[in-house]
């Protein structure tokens, strides 16, 4: 016990000055490792951190060389008939109610091209590189169905020339054809596209292009409209009071006029008529004929003036057309790709067929061979054994490649044929008749930069991405047009007239010409009245019930009576 303490103790005392130790190799990495990082620290970060507040710019950046400005796609006549849809189908000159008709479009072709029909011979389809892209182009599917794009975004243009907002113009790509596979980008170019199209722009479902294009206030109807109502109404109510019921006839022809202009300017114009006729006696005119119209012009000064707010969904509407060229060349370019991939493909497959057949006839001359030195007795029979099993496994490589050869011979005639129901070309092998060859093409001698350079400006995605920048600018330009307060200055002017017969039901109290004394006259003395040119003393008569009497219809006008003889007469009537 004693021994182990004491070795115990005696090692403590060792190994106190081995932890200092260790304690000083520890602190020396530490400055190692910090000397090393000061060391790998890029320059750029140790002037961030300490000139943050300075104003120079970086030394290194500056001296980047300007991004290439993008070589814009220019329109090509590469629509599928003459016909310029970004005008209206009528002049003003010649019939102008056919602008406003429906358009008709041919029907498609399903009929090959001549081309094709040239290059078969003997039952076999002989066919280049070169053709193939030509066919390619003349009848493929994808690039006829692209083309009708530039079509719809023609008519998008039509349409914002009319004020309306643009639905946008179709520019994804369209990859129906079977086979080969893309080595170019597949999605359309511009902020959040995708493979449906560019970013605003993209292409929507069932025909109709949806954007996000359209912040603002709304543009002014710029095409013309005229409106007009014509209605006849013939209505009889029953009588429940003493001013309603009887039979009336109403003819109603409005008409309208809109208009707006490019300077924020609105022109409105109405002219309403109406014509009516009533049974009714409250009525002062029947027939009454009664018009008025109102011509107001409007012009918007901050929200909604100016020509370029007006105007500014044609600007969209010219870009997206603009996108759709772009997205054209990209099609041309991602279908020609892939028929060249497919042509390559049918090349291969040849040589493979060729390789395979060589190699099957090599191991069955093999095969021969050994089975004439068994007979002699100079190979051993295990080797005839794996000498079939070769020309087993060669047969099996050719049948396999002759199925590929036969599968690409189907693939490139459904990318360069439109209508393959004639037995001669669906049944006509494919005869590639370029090989590959490893000769230097130009592009290799240039350097790299100067090819990245090149891509800059011609890349199709690059020039979508650029004109929906000038879109999404033109959007924000009118959503802070939208937040300026509404000030409108108009002016109208109006007038409105009535004419017509006085209505012969009309009773005799209410038309303008009845005489007050004789109303009242009428009204008391159930004989017909006589109006006195000169005065006369009151008669004591007894009243009449106004619903008994009837109304006089004409007045006589004589002298006034003796006062005997008027005297005799009330006696007699008091004595009846």
């Amino acid at each position: 016990m004693q021994l182990f303490s004491k070795s115990v103790f005696e090692q403590k005392k060792e190994t106190a000055p081995t932890h200092r130790g260790h304690a000083g190799t520890r602190l020396r990495a530490v400055a190692a490792l910090m000397l090393t990082l000061t060391a790998g620290m890029p320059s750029g970060f140790a002037q961030q951190a300490t000139g943050a507040g300075a104003k120079g710019p970086d030394k290194a950046a500056s001296e980047l060389p300007s991004a290439p400005a993008v070589a814009l796609t220019q329109p090509l006549n590469l629509r599928p008939t003459a016909r310029d849809f970004s005008k209206p189908a009528g002049r003003l000159l010649g019939n102008p109610i056919s602008q406003y008709l429906p358009t008709s479009i041919g029907k498609s072709s399903f009929v090959n091209s001549v081309r094709l029909s040239d290059l078969v011979k003997d039952g076999k389809i002989y066919l280049s590189l070169s053709d193939a892209l030509a066919l390619a182009l003349e009848n493929n599917y994808d690039i006829a169905i692209a083309r009708f794009d530039l079509d719809i975004a023609d008519t998008d243009i039509l349409r914002t020339r009319t004020g309306a907002a643009p639905l946008g113009a179709p520019s994804g790509l369209i990859t129906g054809t079977l086979g080969g596979s893309a080595t170019i980008l597949s999605t359309g170019g511009g902020p959040g596209g995708t493979a449906g199209g560019a970013g605003g722009a993209g292409s929507g479902s069932a025909g109709l292009t949806l954007t996000t294009a359209g912040a603002g206030p709304a543009p002014e109807a710029l095409e013309p409209s005229v409106s007009g109502t014509i209605q006849f109404d013939r209505d009889h109510n029953p009588s429940t009071s003493f001013f309603s019921g009887g039979t009336s006839t109403t003819n109603t022809y409005d008409f309208a006029y809109n208009q707006g202009f490019v300077t924020g300017t609105a022109f409105q114009l109405g002219f309403n008529n109406t014509y009516a006729t009533t049974t009714n006696g409250t009525t002062t005119y029947s027939p009454q004929l009664s018009s008025d119209f109102k011509a107001t012009l409007t012009q918007h000064l901050l929200q909604g003036g100016g020509i370029w707010v007006n105007k500014r969904f044609i600007y969209q509407a010219a870009n997206n057309r603009r996108i759709t060229d772009s997205s054209f060349r990209q099609q041309i370019l991602y279908t020609v790709n892939q028929v060249e991939t497919i042509y390559w493909g049918l090349v291969q497959a040849y040589e493979d067929v060729q390789a395979k057949q060589r190699a099957l006839e090599q191991s069955t001359k093999l095969s021969g061979d050994d089975r004439k030195q068994l007979e002699i007795g100079t190979v051993a029979p295990l080797q005839v054994v794996q000498d079939d099993s070769v020309v087993a496994t060669d047969k099996q490589a050719l049948i396999s490649a002759q199925s590929s050869l036969n599968y690409q011979q189907q693939i490139i005639k459904q990318a360069i044929a439109r209508n393959l129901n004639d037995p001669a070309l669906s049944v006509a092998p494919v005869i590639p008749t370029d090989r590959v060859t490893i000769q230097e093409i130009p592009e290799e001698k240039e350097p790299v930069e100067a090819l990245v350079q090149e891509a800059f400006q011609n890349r199709p995605e690059l020039e979508q991405a650029v004109l929906t920048l000038r879109n999404d600018e033109i959007t924000l330009k009118g959503a802070r047009n939208a937040l300026l307060p509404t000030f409108d200055i108009f002016a109208y002017l109006a007038g409105q007239g009535i004419a017509g017969s006085i209505n012969t039901s009309s009773i005799a109290v209410f038309s303008p010409l009845a005489n007050a004394r004789q109303v009242i006259q009428a009204w008391l003395n159930p004989i017909q009245p006589t109006i006195c040119l000169f005065p006369r003393p009151v008669m004591e008569r007894p009243l009449a019930t106004p619903s008994t009497v009837p109304l006089p219809t004409r007045a006589s006008v004589s002298p006034c009576p003796s006062p005997s003889a008027t005297s005799s007469r009330s006696r007699s009537r008091r004595a009846l």
